[in-house]
């Protein structure tokens, strides 16, 4: 079977830019038009020289490779925008997975737009869309509606506001996260999180470890002693809350006190506090704060 004649059919314009989408894990995870403009491009801007000339190579092409990261892609698009302006096409990949999706490549796509050239992207691997695809019913709240939030910040600061952001959304939230960051990440999900909200953690998808569990907060701690290694790349999730926070129903002197206190104690700490004063449920208090937090 011919795999490339339905892409051969395909009109490719000079002074084009190609966006393609390269294997997250397996090196067969890569679409077959994706390789057919690989072959006919003049060449291919990508993340790094030497990771996307394995890949190349795997596959017998060989094409004149420029370098475009995070550290020099508005630099570098300029000759990539020199080249389309001469009537050459070229591609872009990242190292893995779609460009652009907590990938480089953003800017490289702007500049060529802004330069009043094409941008053609195809379809193919990505993590966050692979990870869903294997969710089921963790959406289930939010009726199949979910945000992606890219990588969590590393400072815990900043994290714990994230995470306590993600869990006041209506839909489900996805994050990508590093292996040497993944443990502190699910033990700040525990000690924020409602004790019956499903977190979502994906590893290693479509590798040889790849693993796929859904677990509820409370159960993390058991979860995590069960591990034997953390490394690999991870999607992780926190279950929507499915629908919106009812405003606070503390009287104003009991807001005084509260927002006085806010800046002073954990959230969690705050709300142990306040539903043991009130006798209202902690997730009930949880919720409250947090709105109140945001407002």
């Amino acid at each position: 079977m011919d795999l490339f004649k339905f892409a051969e059919g395909q009109n490719l314009p000079k002074g084009a830019l190609y966006v393609i989408a390269t294997p997250i894990g397996n090196l067969a995870d890569i679409t077959i038009r994706g390789l057919y403009i690989l072959q006919q491009v003049d060449g291919i801007a990508c993340e790094d020289k030497r990771h996307s000339s394995s890949l190349l190579s795997a596959y017998g092409i060989s094409k004149p490779l420029l370098a475009i990261h995070e550290h020099n892609e508005k630099s570098s698009s300029a000759q990539v925008i020199e080249k389309l302006r001469n009537g050459e096409r070229w591609a872009y990949i990242s190292d893995a997975g779609t460009p652009a999706i907590s990938d480089p490549g953003s800017v490289l796509v702007a500049e060529v737009r802004a330069a009043g050239l094409q941008v053609l992207p195809l379809p193919g691997a990505s993590a966050i869309t692979t990870a869903i695809s294997a969710s089921g019913d963790f959406l289930h709240k939010s009726e199949g509606a979910f945000q992606f939030l890219g990588f969590l910040p590393t400072k815990a600061g900043q994290r714990t506001a994230a995470i306590e952001s993600a869990a006041h959304a209506t839909v489900g939230s996805f994050f990508y996260e590093a292996p040497h960051r993944i443990q502190a990440t699910l033990k700040a999900f525990h000690d924020l999180l409602d004790q019956d909200r499903k977190v979502f953690v994906a590893k290693e998808l479509s590798k040889i470890h790849e693993n796929i569990e859904v677990i509820k907060a409370g159960d993390i701690p058991d979860w995590m002693n069960q591990i034997d290694s953390w490394q690999g790349e991870y999607v992780i999730g926190i279950e929507g809350c499915g629908t919106p926070h009812q405003p606070s129903e503390f009287d104003e002197s009991t807001l005084q006190w509260i927002k006085l206190l806010q800046p002073r104690l954990s959230h969690k700490d705050l709300s142990e506090i306040v539903s043991t004063i009130y006798n209202l449920p902690k997730k009930d208090v949880y919720k409250q704060l947090l709105d109140l937090k945001q407002s």
